[in-house]
């Protein structure tokens, strides 16, 4: 049964229009890698963090989230967040406390201005596009943190998990951070993709689970006792 043409979407009969807008683009996207590696590369090995921009100060995972970067930094690690507020901003704010490199990794949305103030003037970087961005919280990352968050964390979280099992980043430690929060998350992981064979038995062991800043730091501190810190492609 054919259907009716005045059903069809009515595609545009010029689909080039913008295309020297979209080559120009570009160049700003090189830009904006340049721009990260060059500063990454300099600030040297660091940790990022990830969690939801809406925590709020007495949130208990704000509090955990300080803490664990305060931590971190005091291994010698910077902490890389996305410069926000919420988790992001308790992370640098624990790192400005450690005396570490506290960076933060901006991106221009309608309703986010700026970076958190505990940033470091000279660890800011300005992103318009969210790829580019995402590139360098792995780039030169020793490991991954996950607070408690939204669609961006798991976006985070479930791309790190994605390169390492694919092999096209060097492993590091990544540390779910909240037990009450991510244990329906891992239990469906075990009970459903496990079961079901879309991902190996073994993949599970990709990540750690725990409540305790101190075990999170213990994590990446003792798997950098066995391998190089360096970056991860």
């Amino acid at each position: 049964m054919s259907s009716d043409n005045n059903d069809r979407v009515k595609l545009p009969e010029n689909f080039e229009q913008g295309h020297d807008e979209d080559l120009w683009s570009i160049f700003k996207i090189m830009g904006e890698f340049v721009e990260g590696y060059d500063k990454l590369f300099k600030i040297g090995p660091c940790v990022s963090i990830f969690g939801s921009a809406r925590s709020k100060p007495d949130d208990k995972y704000y509090e955990l989230a300080m803490d664990t970067a305060t931590m971190i930094t005091e291994q010698g690690f910077g902490v890389i967040t996305g410069g926000g507020p919420g988790i992001m901003e308790a992370a640098n704010k624990g790192a400005a406390k450690g005396k570490g490199k506290s960076v933060g990794l901006g991106i221009s949305l309608p309703h986010e201005q700026g970076v958190n103030q505990f940033v470091d003037p000279d660890y800011e970087i300005d992103f318009n596009y969210f790829f580019a961005r995402k590139v360098m919280f792995v780039k030169y990352a020793q490991g991954f943190i996950v607070f408690p968050g939204g669609f961006g964390t798991l976006d985070e979280f479930f791309e790190a998990l994605t390169l390492i099992q694919t092999s096209k980043i060097t492993r590091f430690p990544i540390i779910l951070m909240g037990s009450d929060y991510w244990e329906g998350l891992v239990s469906w992981i075990r009970g459903n993709m496990v079961d079901a064979g879309t991902i190996s038995p073994g993949d599970i062991d990709l990540f750690h689970l725990t409540d305790e800043p101190r075990e999170a730091v213990n994590i990446i501190c003792e798997f950098y006792k066995k391998h190089s810190v360096s970056p991860n492609f």
